[in-house]
């Protein structure tokens, strides 16, 4: 698959100082071929724009185009690894392999649902936290909870 034809122009190239990175859409040309692997892509991008570290690459939303021979997508490359880590959203982090997943039981995710059902108001919202946090929220006891911190 990869001896044949492919071509990428990136269009729309900004700078992106405040997260720091550098933004564009990709056009990518590649008749008689399906698709193009984001690997790949990631290695000519990385080529075209002289990138230390592949990691910090980003391609997503990919679209074929009618007829097949072309697609488009967005592109990101950060500065360094730590800013992606930074800025990116977790699932794209998790697609790229600079994060990992965390796995719950549908079973678990159900019972929260459920507990939630059953408590109003304020509480909800600190009982949803508590799950989230595991005890690090400063209400320990359901009357401080109660109380939502306010003094009378």
């Amino acid at each position: 698959m990869a001896d044949k034809a492919l071509t990428v122009r990136t269009r729309k190239f900004m700078t992106n100082r405040l997260l720091s990175r550098k933004q564009f859409v990709i056009d990518v040309l590649h008749p008689g071929r399906a698709n193009v692997s984001k690997v790949e892509l990631k290695e000519k991008l990385g080529r075209m724009y002289e990138v230390k570290d592949p990691n910090s690459i980003f391609v997503f939303k990919f679209r074929t185009h009618f007829g097949g021979g072309k697609s488009t997508g967005f592109g990101l490359i950060y500065d360094s690894v730590e800013n992606a880590k930074k800025y990116e959203p977790k699932y794209r982090l998790i697609r790229n392999g600079l994060d990992t997943k965390i796995e719950k039981s549908r079973k678990q995710l159900k019972e929260r649902k459920n507990r939630s059902k059953k408590i109003r108001g304020v509480k909800k919202v600190i009982e949803a936290l508590k799950s989230l946090v595991d005890d690090a929220m400063p209400f320990t006891k359901a009357g401080d909870a109660a109380k939502g911190g306010k003094k009378k």
